[in-house]
């Protein structure tokens, strides 16, 4: 087991680079830094093209890391051969968006899940079997389907049987890459309820990815945001989706939708000055990267001369987050408060282990 109190994943100042003919890298993360504990579930949001499937990718191994370093359970992962990488398997594992592309058509339940343990060197049918048989009944699948074909269940149970393999092999993390965001909202709950379960039942960690301040404020103990490839804010849920401390992170929060008409109509009413109003929202894809000044300046209604200028440091508040901004917390008093056109959330965020 793996200690508390170290980390079961470590990323430090990670660049990622695409590079192009004749222009400037491309760099989708730029210093990105973060840190999951056993038992624990780290939100990683932000728009599309921040640079959150781009992490995935590099932590999984499918994208070239330029600078930087990530540890597993201690172990750097950072620049791995295949057969070395195999071995990570293990202990790291994840889920992706699609369940419908995820599994293989003329796969049965069965071959697919015993793929992870067969990749680990496991040979013994009957283990394998009883394995299988396990985590189907964990995620609430009758072990007698391990038959079937994928195309014989609902899309809700097809993303049951993902997190099935993916927990196959008692890894210590798992990586769940929007994997709600394809379903209906009354099966993203029970999906959001099954990983709560199942990280009680096997103290195991997520990295939760998605663009959804809402889901990722009910389902995550801590959360970091990305914008252009840069951390904006890290710190516990509560405080982040309460107080944000950076502009971008309020600006997700004013987006995500409400279910509460006279909310949402007060919201679309917002001055045109405050996030979330008429403001300007290019591409965060199409903008250029490496520029000296905030990601974010050219979108944000507090900023000033500074901001264009220098690259906030990320700085670590009293209260335990880290934001960068070189307007915290001045800008918060040139706005009304959040939780005016925010709802409360209804649950508490998942309890820690």
């Amino acid at each position: 087991m793996t200690n508390q109190e170290s980390p079961v994943l470590e990323v430090r100042q990670l660049r990622v680079g695409f590079r192009r003919r004749r222009t400037p890298t491309f760099w989708a993360l730029d210093d990105v830094s973060l840190s999951i504990a056993a038992g624990r579930t780290m939100g990683l949001v932000g728009e599309s093209g921040s640079g959150k499937s781009t992490l995935a990718r590099a932590i999984l191994g499918l994208a070239p890391v330029d600078a930087g370093s990530i540890e597993l359970v201690g172990r750097d992962i950072t620049h791995l051969k295949p057969a070395q990488r195999r071995q990570v398997g293990r202990d790291l594992q994840s889920v992706f968006q699609d369940p419908h592309s995820s599994l293989n058509p003329s796969f049965t339940v069965r071959r697919s899940l015993a793929e992870p343990l067969r990749a680990q060197g496991e040979t013994d049918r009957a283990r394998i079997q009883q394995r299988i048989s396990e985590m189907l009944h964990e995620v609430g699948l009758d072990p007698a389907a391990d038959r079937r074909f994928p195309r014989q269940f609902s899309g809700g149970q097809r993303q049951r049987i993902c997190i099935a393999r993916a927990l196959m092999t008692s890894p210590q993390i798992v990586i769940a890459d929007e994997a709600v965001s394809a379903l209906d909202l009354s099966v993203q709950a029970q999906i959001l309820n099954l990983l709560a379960d199942l990280q009680q039942q096997h103290n195991v960690s997520y990295l939760f990815i998605s663009h959804d301040m809402s889901v990722v404020r009910h389902a995550c103990h801590d959360i970091t945001v990305l914008y252009r490839g840069q951390v904006m804010e890290q710190g516990p849920t509560s405080l982040v989706t309460q107080q944000p401390a950076h502009p971008y992170t309020r600006t997700l929060l004013l987006a995500a939708p409400l279910a509460d008409p006279l909310l949402q109509r007060a919201r679309h009413h917002a001055p045109a000055t405050t996030p979330g109003g008429s403001a300007r929202r290019p591409s965060p894809a199409a903008a250029p990267t490496g520029a000296a000044g905030c990601p974010f300046a050219d979108r944000c209604p507090f900023a000033i001369a500074a901001c264009r200028q220098s690259r906030p440091e990320m700085r670590v508040l009293p209260d335990g987050r880290s934001v960068a901004c070189h307007r915290y917390p001045e800008w918060q008093t040139e706005v009304p408060g959040l939780e005016a056109l925010v709802e409360v959330p209804s649950a508490p965020p998942p309890t820690a282990h």
